[in-house]
């Protein structure tokens, strides 16, 4: 079994006498994920630990369906573990209910994806909102607080505009915005780049780095840029269904920007 991989706690960044700060904000003890094919049972993961500190920005890179975009799915209770322990913000959350899934994420997790989601038919201001309206805010605040969203990500005189009506930089900055609107303590990134021309990658990435820094996020990112990847607290590389540090994978095939 593969040791659980960890970084220490800056003394600053964790208060000694709050014990869910001083909590991993993730904690993966052999984490096994299964599917059944037409060929046989396909394993993803095998036995995979992994310890996430509360205020790191860890990047996870590796191979086209080695499994990233599934951990991220197990970490935000949109898909289930076959075995193993799953802890998330102090939550178990292999075992939520539907329900309970669904609060936890709009409580604890922003979710960020290499295609931004955001609804067509509603404006920016109203994308952002909808987290907010979803548990239960009153339309004014809800509104309020998006405007400010719009403001942080630089964007707060294209709330009017439709996500048509935006360039794709743009986008990006509106679906991180509202990823962010409810205060999650986690922040789960999938390829957020992915769809970005090089210089605009490095602006959004930027954002990123400045709104984990702001607003005390812990964030874990899935990419096939190794600079950006360097750029976070922690590299790690998923392959044959576990997790190494980058520096101590194999560097066959890996080479400097894109994977």
């Amino acid at each position: 079994m593969m040791q659980t991989t960890t970084a220490a706690a800056s003394p600053t960044s964790l208060s000694t006498e709050d014990p869910e700060l001083r909590a991993p904000m993730v904690e993966i003890t052999g984490l096994k994920k299964t599917y059944q094919t037409a060929h046989g049972e396909l394993t993803l993961f095998r036995e995979l630990s992994l310890q996430v500190q509360t205020g790191e920005m860890v990047a996870i890179v590796g191979q086209s369906g080695a499994g990233k975009s599934t951990l991220l799915h197990i970490l935000g209770a949109l898909d289930a573990p076959s075995a193993g322990t799953v802890y998330c913000a102090s939550t178990d959350v292999a075992h939520l209910s539907p329900r309970q899934a669904a609060a936890f994420r709009n409580r604890e997790i922003g979710y960020v994806w290499q295609f931004h989601y955001l609804l067509p038919e509603f404006t920016a201001l109203e994308n952002v909102a909808m987290p907010l309206l979803a548990r239960g805010t009153t339309k004014r605040e809800a509104v309020a607080v998006a405007a400010n969203w719009l403001r942080e990500v630089g964007l707060e005189d294209r709330g009017s505009h439709r996500p048509g009506e935006l360039s794709g930089g743009e986008q990006q900055r509106v679906a991180l915005a509202r990823a962010l609107v409810c205060n999650p303590r986690l922040l789960l990134a999938d390829e957020p780049t992915g769809d970005l021309d090089e210089i605009t990658a490095g602006r959004v990435f930027d954002l990123i780095e400045r709104l984990h820094a702001d607003h005390g996020l812990t964030s874990i990112l899935v990419t096939h840029n190794l600079d950006l990847a360097a750029r976070c607290t922690r590299a790690l590389r998923l392959e044959g269904g576990r997790l190494a540090n980058l520096e101590a994978a194999p560097q066959v095939g890996l080479q400097p920007g894109i994977l």
